[in-house]
């Protein structure tokens, strides 16, 4: 036991000996230039995504209208940027991936004034370090381009000469190919496209002028398509939907307070009708893509005091200071700025938030559907009122039972045909794929701009002054169920059912789009030019009561010639203005398009030339635009087929019928009896098969054309409550009354 503590003594005093030596401090030495520029690439690439936000920035200081952007495996293997750009001096692509080189300044008193969105010159440097970078670039002036690969800061080899078009393209492949621990960290490539995607996103609806695409390496379309538009709520409507731009907002303010702060802000924030699981911000100071943490909190918090159930905001701003109240260069991929004043300006743009969001949500209405009976019986007149939103309470409202309406969200709307047919119609099996007609039919926009003729704008006015707030939400957010007959076809609002006259519907939709859209329509041209005056000589003999009357024909031929003349001298205005083109010779040869993926019925052209000949007055310039908008309303219109629809009694129609024959004819062989039988068969066959063509194409094209366009543009008149065009014909509520009692 003694030698035990004795031997335990003896290595504490060692152990303390050794503790009183002094040891060297560590050598401090000078890394390899090659460790410090991965280092760096590591701090300012530090995923795919911001690769690509660093060319994309670099490509819009260069001054370009269309940004291109190809990625595989979410930009590891590869990232293309193609723009058309000013392009890249020859002279300059020596030493164009070298760390800080640039063209954006000079001195470092130019950082105060910056306005470019790169400044360091460090993001091509620090791809070529840890990727292979090849450039291809052509200046203005010259006759070919050149391309060039980068390892390291520094070229593989000289400039080669290459075909090019406009602009600059990037290439950076196998990014992080040296960098295994990183590059083991970003295997899941569909998170960083989805990355890809939201940056450009970001980009497209701030840069309205530029063109943005965005497709995976090897897909034959691509992602994100955007095309320069001047409206920023449009662009933000065909990049992040409808159901985004419906529910936002216009906000501005700012302030020329230098004791203060001095800046201008616009945008737009999600009223309490925008519902998502997390804040979308898009926050952009002096056109530069940002994060700023601190408004993006102070914001959250008004949303969570003023609405309820603290509701996660859209939220797009512009913030515009001074260059020399920013500063830039605080954070190595440039995510962040610094600003001067920035609590004050936080402050200001909160209170503007709130202030809007107040008064949104006071304003905050809901109608209620009453049904009244009417001279006919059967009409349901909707009414609305209007009531002021309670506060929100601590509790949630439970839905009552009789108003819950029940639907299969994995079954989209309008299969009301698949329950009344055996099979579904084949004629339209071929057509393009719904999805992308419908992105087609929601992406066209009405046209602000009109021709300056005040007649016009009061035409516009008095649709809007006339339109039925009742209706207008029922049009709104109605679901098409599908064709209750010929005419009429069931819609479901909330839990109301409606029948609702497609002709009436159609006709006054077009009447509202040609003047909507006047002056500025694209065309259908006709494959055959069709002479005037043979078409309104059809529309009269039509509507002829006594063909066989020779004085008749006179007078057809008279009116014709005169209605033809008319049209001619008439011609440059119905070019100009509604997109009808009557050529020297008297033929139609172009009529508008009022609608995108749809055509009209050209059997109604007679009727439609004739009452441009006969029925517009042509002294008066608003009753002229009126009774013409209205002739091509009703052309336009989705009237049933001339043929009878080849199902139920209308199928009648298309049996075959055998010829009468004189008894004397009895006596034929039975082989003639046979092939008259073929030939009708063949001939009803083809007749039956036409019809069924024609009104399967109408009925698809009143699903997926008239009713999406419906929503996006129609303001439906106070008549239609009354005159029979909607009908309410089932309420859940009492429905569920009716069960009750059963």
């Amino acid at each position: 036991m003694e030698f035990e503590i004795g031997t335990h003594r003896d290595t504490e005093a060692e152990a303390e000996a050794e503790a009183e030596v002094p040891k060297e401090p560590p050598k401090i030495h000078r890394l390899d230039e090659s460790v410090v520029n991965r280092i760096a690439a590591g701090e300012v690439i530090q995923r795919p995504v911001s690769a690509v936000k660093e060319l994309v920035e670099n490509s819009l200081d260069a001054h370009s209208s269309s940004i291109n952007v190809v990625v595989k495996d979410g930009g590891l293997k590869l990232i293309q940027v193609s723009d058309d750009g000013h392009g890249i001096r020859y002279d300059d692509l020596a030493i164009l991936c070298e760390r800080h080189t640039t063209s954006k300044l000079s001195t470092f008193e130019d950082l105060q004034s910056i306005k470019s969105m790169g400044f360091r010159g460090e993001a091509l440097a620090s791809m070529t370090y840890v990727a292979h970078v090849t450039v291809s670039t052509i200046t203005k002036g010259q006759h070919h381009g050149y391309r060039v690969s980068y390892r390291d800061g520094v070229m593989d080899h000289e400039p080669k000469p290459c075909a090019a078009v406009k602009g600059t393209q990037i290439m950076v492949e196998n990014l992080f190919y040296n960098m295994t621990a990183r590059r083991k960290t970003l295997q899941n490539s569909a998170n960083d496209f989805s990355n890809i995607e939201d940056l450009l996103k970001r980009f497209s609806i701030h840069h309205i002028n530029v063109n943005f695409s965005l497709r995976k390496h090897g897909a034959s379309g691509a992602d994100l398509h955007t095309v320069g538009t001047s409206s920023r709520l449009d662009a933000i409507r065909s990049v992040y939907g409808v159901s985004v731009a419906r529910t936002l907002i216009k906000i501005e303010t700012s302030d020329n307070n230098p004791s203060s702060s001095v800046f201008k802000m616009n945008g737009f924030i999600s009223d309490s009708n925008y519902v998502a699981k997390k804040i979308t911000m898009v926050l952009f100071i002096n056109d530069r893509l940002v994060d700023c943490t601190a408004l993006k909190r102070a914001i959250e918090i008004v949303y969570a005091a003023t609405l309820p159930k603290a509701s996660k905001p859209f939220i797009y701003m512009s913030i515009v200071l001074p260059p020399e109240h920013v500063d830039v260069n605080v954070h190595p991929t440039k995510r962040e700025v610094s600003l001067l004043n920035q609590e004050v300006i936080i402050v200001k743009i909160q209170s503007v938030v709130e202030s809007k969001l107040r008064n949104s949500n006071q304003a905050q209405t809901f109608q209620e559907q009453i049904v009244e009976p009417s001279p006919s019986g059967n009409i349901g007149i909707i009414k609305d009122s209007s009531f002021s939103s309670s506060p929100p309470g601590p509790k949630s409202q439970k839905v009552p039972v009789h108003k819950m309406v029940r639907t299969d969200s994995l079954d989209p709307a309008g299969r009301l045909h698949h329950y009344l047919q055996a099979k579904p119609c084949g004629p339209l099996e071929n057509n393009p794929s719904l999805t992308a007609v419908r992105s087609s039919v929601r992406q066209r926009r009405n046209r602000k701009e009109t021709a300056d003729l005040t007649s016009i704008q009061e035409l516009i006015d008095e649709i809007d002054c006339n339109c039925h707030s009742g209706l207008l939400d029922v049009v709104r957010h109605c679901s098409y169920i599908g064709m209750a007959d010929d005419v009429l076809a069931l819609l479901q609002h909330d839990t109301h059912l409606y029948v609702v006259n497609v002709v009436n519907l159609s006709k006054e939709l077009m009447y509202q789009q040609v003047l909507r859209r006047f002056a500025h329509f694209n065309a259908i041209q006709l494959s055959d030019p069709a002479p005037l005056s043979e078409l309104i000589m059809l529309a009269l003999k039509e509507e002829d009561l006594d063909p066989e009357c020779n004085e008749n024909d006179d007078l057809i031929e008279k009116i014709t010639e005169m209605n033809t003349e008319l049209l001619k001298q008439k011609a440059e205005m119905l070019e100009e203005y509604f997109g009808i083109h009557v050529d020297v010779h008297g033929n139609l040869s172009r009529i508008p398009v009022i609608l995108d993926q749809y055509t009209p019925d050209m059997d109604r052209v007679p009727e439609f030339v004739l009452c441009l000949g006969n029925d517009v007055d042509w002294e008066d310039e608003k009753r002229c635009f009126q009774v013409i908008s209205a002739a091509l309303g009703n052309f336009y219109a989705m009237h049933p087929p001339m043929l009878p629809n080849p199902s139920g009694d209308g199928l009648q129609y298309y049996k075959k019928r055998k010829p009468l024959r004189n008894p004397e004819d009895e006596e034929n062989t039975s082989n003639n009896i046979e092939d008259d039988v073929t030939i009708e068969d063949e001939m009803e066959h083809e007749l039956l098969s036409e019809a069924e063509t024609a009104w399967a194409q109408r009925e698809w094209s009143i699903q997926h054309v008239l009713f999406p366009s419906m929503r996006l543009f129609f303001k439906p008149p106070a008549s239609m409550a009354t005159n029979g065009t909607f009908v309410q014909v089932a309420s859940l509520e009492k429905l569920y009354k009716i069960f009750e009692r059963c």
